[in-house]
């Protein structure tokens, strides 16, 4: 089956259904909203759908880890002493140390999903709330980067 079967099938199917797809898409780690809007475009779910239904199940996964992390690591530091952190970790660190909350959110999803990356930033004590914000921003912006890009690939295959 060629794309335009797989653009008739989509076309063919409930919109709750392809809305559904999509935020579960999005909610996986490395498709998250940029590879699940990307993927909608390119099987003719309409722009709008997409973009909304990724964003929204990466964002609910997102905030799941990083409430879930922030509640573990508050138990976790009441409960024994600190241990020295991996290699990794410092490596990590030394990045949330130079570009903060708001560059870490934005670029690290370039590396990681952004379920890690919030999980990690929660993890050597930033702010929730700044953490649940700049992810939400980051996801957008990569979600309508891909969603631009699948789109403007379409126009040039077809046009």
């Amino acid at each position: 089956m060629g794309l335009e079967g797989i653009q008739a099938r989509v076309e063919a199917t409930d919109a709750v259904w392809q809305w559904v797809v999509l935020l579960v898409g999005g909610a996986i780690p490395f498709v998250e909203s940029y590879g699940a809007t990307a993927v909608g475009v390119v099987v003719g779910v309409p722009f709008a759908i997409v973009l909304v239904a990724a964003v929204a199940g990466n964002v609910l996964s997102m905030v799941l880890v990083v409430t879930a992390g922030d509640a573990v690591r508050r138990r976790l530091r009441s409960r024994r002493e600190p241990r020295p952190p991996s290699p990794r970790t410092e490596k990590l660190r030394r990045r949330f140390d130079r570009f903060g909350v708001p560059g870490v959110s934005l670029l690290g999803q370039t590396v990681l999903p952004s379920q890690i990356t919030s999980g990690a930033l929660v993890a050597f004590g930033a702010d929730r709330r700044q953490v649940v914000l700049w992810q939400v921003v980051s996801i957008v912006l990569w979600g309508l980067a891909f969603g631009g890009l699948a789109t403007a690939g379409l126009y040039a295959v077809e046009g």
